[in-house]
């Protein structure tokens, strides 16, 4: 009668043990639940880019990286250039009007706009400057903008030098608008008696 007792004391005394650790370990990190619902990305690499963009049938700009990367998630595809980009814009003879340099640029599908940043150089072909370090380029308008210091230097028609916070361009840089000019801007007027 003893041992009978001492094997079912036994016995519930095992169930309860490997109950208490099977219970102890259904335990869940809420960041690994979390991630299970999302996509995994995959991201792919590219080196010694040359691509070309065009609308409506003409080139418009020629992209030269070192390195691209190219990934997807549920917001569609994000294109990043993180070793240095240049663009060259044309005109539709194909004459280049404009570039420009970055040493970081990234491109969303669905905003339709590219990133650039650090060291930001865009310059024309009549040598129409602007330095700044974020600059957004819209692909739709051609038109780049930022809510960031720029530094413009024009040479045509009146020599002048702005600095400003805020900017909205063309691409070749011919229709300037700044939000807020800063002093140490200034505008170098020709004297009236060299005109003939």
């Amino acid at each position: 009668m003893i041992n009978r007792n001492n094997h079912i004391y036994t016995n519930l005394a095992a169930i309860l043990i490997g109950c208490f650790f099977v219970l102890s370990a259904c335990e869940n990190d809420i960041n690994v639940v979390r991630n299970l619902g999302k996509k995994i990305i995959g991201v792919d690499e590219a080196k010694n880019v040359e691509s070309y963009m065009s609308q409506n049938g003409n080139t418009k700009a020629k992209l030269i990286s070192p390195s691209m990367l190219l990934s997807q998630d549920e917001y569609g595809k994000k294109v990043e250039y993180p070793k240095t980009l240049r663009v060259d814009f044309f005109d539709d003879s194909l004459h280049i009007q404009s570039k420009l340099f970055a040493r970081y640029g990234s491109y969303t599908e669905r905003e339709s706009k590219i990133f650039l940043k650090d060291s930001v150089i865009v310059f024309n072909v009549k040598g129409d400057t602007l330095i700044c370090k974020e600059l957004y380029w819209d692909q739709s308008t051609q038109r780049f903008s930022t809510d960031k210091e720029v530094y413009i230097s024009n040479s045509q028609p009146v020599r002048q030098t702005l600095i400003g916070i805020g900017f909205n361009s063309d691409q070749n840089l011919t229709d300037v608008h700044i939000g807020h000019v800063k002093p140490g801007s200034f505008f170098i007027v020709p004297d009236s008696s060299s005109i003939k």
